[in-house]
């Protein structure tokens, strides 16, 4: 394993997409403060980096709330070192059409989304200024082109890409990038709601999506986790302010 030479906090890293990212870039040579809702959740996770011989600790945090932000952000400083990368990552859906959706499901998606990765931006960015490097990705989705019975979760992700055009300029003079992924059709839990709200099977969801992918299959975690891999490279300097449609095919 390579050596261990930065500080990654993953949040929303106790499943899915976050695990894949996590255990990525544990495989980086990277420690990793996996976070998530409940520190209990993360076990697997952790357990996983450190049977092949990498660093990573369990964190348990509602990234919507700033004092909860604060003090994750302290015990990873404390414990692993300054973080210097950042993956927002994450996320809820309350999917419902517009007539149907609750003020309480609009607020939920954004407190998680927006809310959440502004704090954990704001909270991590200190330590990349001092460090003179840093690296944040945030996960949007092609949703953010909009989907039906996706107000909340599309304009959710339209926000992070804005927001994350917005802290490149801000922070790259202090050596630090900031990047989005939009991830396509990935096979995860999220897309078994999915499938489940729409009446259909996971299978039959997945092979109706597969169908319209020109790559002819639906995403993995891996794929957005090896997107993840190269946004947080030194050599990925240069890159900043981007967002990356990882979904199979150029019609995002």
């Amino acid at each position: 394993m390579p050596d261990q030479s930065r500080v990654a906090i993953v949040t929303g890293a106790a499943r899915g997409i976050g695990a894949a990212v996590a255990r990525r870039l544990a495989n980086d040579g990277h420690r990793v403060a996996v976070v998530d809702l409940d520190a209990a959740s993360c076990a697997p996770v952790v357990d996983a980096i450190v049977a092949v011989g990498g660093s990573a600790i369990g964190l348990g945090a509602d990234i919507s709330e700033e004092a909860a932000v604060d003090a994750a952000v302290e015990e990873c400083a404390e414990r692993l070192g300054a973080p210097t990368i950042l993956i927002n990552n994450a996320g809820i859906t309350r999917d419902n059409l517009l007539f149907k959706m609750t003020t309480a499901d609009w607020d939920s998606v954004m407190s998680v989304h927006l809310r959440g990765s502004f704090l954990m931006s704001r909270a991590v960015q200190r330590w990349m200024v001092q460090e003179r490097w840093g690296r944040i990705v945030s996960m949007s989705s092609t949703s953010a082109l909009g989907n039906r019975g996706q107000a909340n979760y599309a304009a959710a992700k339209a926000g992070l890409q804005g927001f994350t055009k917005t802290l490149a300029i801000e922070l790259g003079p202090f050596g630090i990038t900031v990047n989005a992924i939009a991830p396509g059709f990935i096979a995860t839990d999220m897309l078994e709601a999915t499938a489940a709200r729409m009446g259909k099977s996971y299978d039959e969801l997945l092979a109706e999506f597969a169908g319209d992918i020109p790559v002819g299959r639906t995403g993995t975690v891996e794929d957005i986790a090896a997107a993840a891999s190269f946004f947080v490279k030194d050599e990925a300097s240069f890159t900043t302010g981007q967002t990356l449609y990882v979904a199979g095919g150029p019609r995002c």
